[in-house]
């Protein structure tokens, strides 16, 4: 086996275990007492977290054999994961837009 195969076979389980480092920032991100109007964009990046974890779920039952779903579907995750991360940003200039006009 060559180092490439090697690593594609072993990346979707390291991303797994970057999430779960990310899940816990997450959680004390929303367990903080004092939210103020600012989270709502941290709400739709952690939904665009839980879409790519579904999506390296995919992934690892796809390379072990369990499910049989085309690769394609991989481009349908990572569109509705850019196209939030968009409109988290145009969330962000607009909150920080109306901080700026107080």
């Amino acid at each position: 086996m060559s180092f490439s195969e090697a690593f594609n076979i072993a990346a979707p389980y390291y991303n797994l275990a970057l999430v779960a480092i990310l899940l816990y920032l997450f959680f004390r991100l929303f367990t903080i007492k004092n939210k103020g109007p600012g989270l709502r964009p941290w709400k739709l990046v952690f939904f665009g977290v839980l879409i790519f974890i579904v999506e390296e779920i995919f992934t690892i039952l796809r390379s072990a054999g369990v499910i049989n779903i085309g690769r394609y579907i991989n481009g349908f995750f990572e569109l509705a994961i850019v196209i939030l991360f968009i409109y988290t940003l145009l969330e962000q200039k607009e909150l920080l837009s109306k901080r700026g006009k107080r």
